[in-house]
């Protein structure tokens, strides 16, 4: 299992206590801490708190994709795991997941579902994929208006609960289960994202190779999402990531229509909070920062500076966002 921390000092007890708790007979749990140069001690807690944790130290903060590839290199286990620090494994939730993964081998991919503190359903634990369809909806304001409807924000996978067994495109790396073959079939998350896009991308791979991802309801985590983002930091990094699909992996003639699409959408919300005179603090700062993170990463780690502090890679991974889809 690998948790990446980033000042996850407040969430990481819970994490690692529902981690220590989740193996049962048969079934071992090894748990790797990565931590992206943290500045609150959270290393040095996990080392005092749960002594039987293997904890990776960066020195700098690599981002999300970079410090699970390397907490994936520490472990030797069957299955992957990656588990956000701010989420807690229900009980009995692993054991689902791998018996299904065992029972099911197909797919390659497995996720579960997040719920709320009152058990109600929270829908970030996978989305749709990003298409033209989808950013056309994005583009012209429908994908807000019409939330969660099936065709006019197709990435939300409407009103599905996330209560039945389902292949989807996108599983977040909130709850992401994988065999150790399969993922490194996969190449493991592509460095080139530092936050946010990297679980789309793994995806597509996975999709283009044949595997169906799935989520596997039996399987929850409560998510408490500590990870959050001044105003203004977390929409631009999103974008960053969408932007650097787009361009690394839409067909060329489809690029710039992408890009452009994105951009539109942004300049609605922006305009239109702008016109009200209150809120879209977000929207204001991602159309201030358009040319930065049109380029995707690398360049677009810029924005880091531009916005402020970003949030901690392994922290929120929530709409909108297939960790990001913008609505």
């Amino acid at each position: 299992m690998v948790v990446v921390s980033y000042n996850s000092a407040a969430d990481l007890p819970a994490c690692l206590d529902s981690a220590a708790a989740a193996g049962g007979p048969g079934l071992g749990v090894d748990v790797v801490v990565v931590d992206n140069a943290s500045s609150d001690g959270s290393a040095a807690l996990v080392r005092e708190r749960h002594p039987g944790v293997a904890v990776v130290e960066t020195g700098a903060n690599l981002g999300f994709a970079a410090a699970v590839n390397r907490g994936v290199a520490a472990t030797a286990g069957r299955f992957v795991l990656l588990l956000n620090p701010d989420a807690v494994l229900l009980p009995g939730s692993l054991e689902a997941l791998v018996a299904f993964a065992l029972d099911h081998p197909e797919h390659g991919l497995y996720g579960g579902r997040v719920v709320h503190e009152d058990g109600s359903n929270d829908p970030s634990s996978c989305w749709g994929a990003m298409t033209p369809w989808s950013l056309l909806c994005f583009a012209t304001g429908l994908s807000t208006a019409f939330a969660r409807h099936r065709l006019l924000d197709p990435e939300s996978l409407g009103r599905w609960e996330r209560d039945t067994v389902r292949e989807v495109p996108v599983l977040t790396g909130c709850l992401l289960l994988a065999p150790r073959a399969v993922w490194e079939e996969l190449g493991g998350l592509d460095e080139a994202y530092w936050l946010y896009g990297e679980d789309a991308d793994l995806g597509l791979t996975a999709r283009r190779r044949g595997w169906r991802p799935v989520v596997v309801p039996r399987a929850r985590i409560l998510h408490r999402k500590g990870g959050s983002s001044p105003s203004g930091t977390k929409m631009p990094l999103v974008l960053a990531g969408r932007a650097t699909l787009v361009r690394r992996r839409w067909p060329t003639p489809w690029r710039g229509l992408g890009l452009a699409l994105l951009t539109a959408g942004v300049g609605l919300r922006a305009g239109l909070a702008r016109a009200a005179g209150r809120g879209g603090a977000d929207w204001r700062a991602a159309w201030a920062t358009r040319a930065v993170w049109r380029r995707g990463y690398p360049g677009a780690r810029a924005l880091v500076g531009a916005v402020g502090a970003a949030p901690g890679p392994g922290g929120v991974h929530q709409h909108p966002g297939q960790s990001g889809a913008a609505r």
